[in-house]
């Protein structure tokens, strides 16, 4: 007690400052390509409508018709819970906050879809809708029946429709600017991209059109949709997504798997086209590992297989839906494509089963960090950003509540962000 190490040094003076010299650059691309998680909160699905089935009312019918469904197919906890196999447990929770959810706030995010949902059309019916579009995303947000989220797909920009594309996208955003401004939820999706050249292209449109509103530059994002074999593997065999994420310059704010249009592409036949096909798997992976760190999430695709006919057909689909939001849950894809109301239900009982049942584990485990005691998991920094993580997204999406957490893990929504970004910590 009380004797102090003697503490001896070798190096010659100056040598760390010019190791830190010649790594200034290094510091510096890394600070600019992996700024890390952006700390918003990310949707845990995109629901997509045509632009010309796209009203006023979209948001509450797709809440109603799914609270429908529910009613004529689950309409108790004990049965929905036969229909996915959740634990008596889980079943009373689940689905309560299913059915809260559903008459709160039914889509978390709303994409108007003026590509292959809408197909081509004249130019004027076209420039009618988007201008209608804008019109109504302007007045939802107003009046706050917006989803969180909300915005357009456009057609891509390979040569054919790349005129159309421009036009609707500057049609949609000049008329949101009139209207009063963008909204703090707009979210662009720029589909079928295969070059890099396609996204610096789109960011180009962006920052043209921020130059001609006087708006702040990198004000406009969208995210890439992945839906071609080109997109994941170049001619030269390089990984053509990690270009893309770059030639966004700073722009990129999602990566969406396309599950039909890639899967055709690489020749996986209709029978055998879904989002757990190994084909999937790879161009998942390899979209995650990209985006890794540079603050652009990562998306899941969608299932066709509707949930709609009699019982025994809806519940056949709800298990598979189910099944397939779980599954990309795991592997840390905490985002996905609805394609009908009926979906909802499971889009949020599979959501909020995968943040229930994690709810105790991962509060344990960061109290006992954060108390530094241990336990029969020994955890690191980057552990506890994950578990912090998994609370938060939870918070977000409904399935946990803030009194809940902070009992159980001791820790309000502050500090619980300080660990995704220790310059936030309270």
């Amino acid at each position: 007690m009380g004797q102090h190490e003697k503490i001896a040094t070798s190096l010659p003076v100056g040598v760390a400052e010019a190791v830190g010299a010649s790594l200034a650059g290094v510091d510096a691309e890394l600070a600019r390509r992996y700024p890390g998680d952006p700390g918003t909160r990310q949707p845990v699905h995109t629901v997509y409508v045509p632009a010309d089935a796209f009203d006023a009312g979209t948001v509450r019918t797709w809440g109603d018709e799914a609270l429908a469904a529910l009613d004529e197919h689950a309409p108790d906890a004990a049965c929905l819970a036969r229909v996915l196999g959740l634990s008596d447990e889980l079943a009373e929770p689940v689905y309560e906050r299913v059915r809260a959810k559903l008459t709160r706030e039914p889509v978390e995010d709303l994409r108007v879809d003026f590509e292959d949902g809408y197909g081509p059309r004249p130019d004027d019916e076209e420039d009618e809708a988007a201008a209608r579009t804008a019109r109504l995303v302007h007045e939802a947000y107003a009046n706050g029946t917006a989803a969180p989220y909300t915005g357009i797909r456009t057609k891509c920009l390979e040569a054919a429709v790349r005129d159309r594309s421009i036009r609707t996208l500057d049609i949609f955003l000049s008329g949101l600017v009139a209207a009063g401004g963008l909204p703090g939820g707009l979210v662009l999706t720029l589909p079928k991209v295969s070059y890099a050249e396609q996204v610096a292209a789109m960011a180009r449109l962006a920052g043209e059109f921020e130059k001609a509103h006087g708006l702040e530059a990198g004000r406009i994002g969208f995210e890439i949709q992945i839906e071609t074999s080109q997109s994941i593997l170049a001619a030269d065999g390089t990984a053509t997504v990690a270009r893309m994420i770059d030639a966004a310059d700073g722009r990129a704010t999602g990566l969406h798997y396309g599950t039909f249009d890639y899967s055709a592409c690489v020749g996986v036949s209709a029978a055998y086209q879904s989002s757990d096909h190994p084909a999937a798997d790879h161009a998942k992976a390899v979209m995650q590992v990209a985006a890794a760190g540079t603050g652009v999430r990562v998306s899941d695709g969608s299932t066709n297989v509707l949930p709609i006919g009699p019982a025994s057909q809806v519940h056949e689909a709800w298990r598979l839906h189910y099944g397939l939001t779980r599954r990309a849950l795991a592997r840390a894809y905490y985002q996905g494509w609805d394609m009908h109301p009926a979906h909802l239900p499971t889009r949020y009982a599979a959501v909020y089963a995968f943040y229930r049942e994690g709810l105790e584990p991962a509060a344990a485990r960061l109290a006992a960090y954060v108390a530094r005691t241990g336990g029969a998991v020994m955890d690191e920094p980057a552990t506890a950003k994950a578990l912090s993580g998994h609370l938060l997204r939870g918070l977000d999406c409904g399935a946990l509540d803030d009194e809940e957490v902070a009992r159980l893990t001791g820790l309000s929504r502050a500090e619980l962000e300080g660990f995704r970004d220790p310059g936030r910590a309270g």
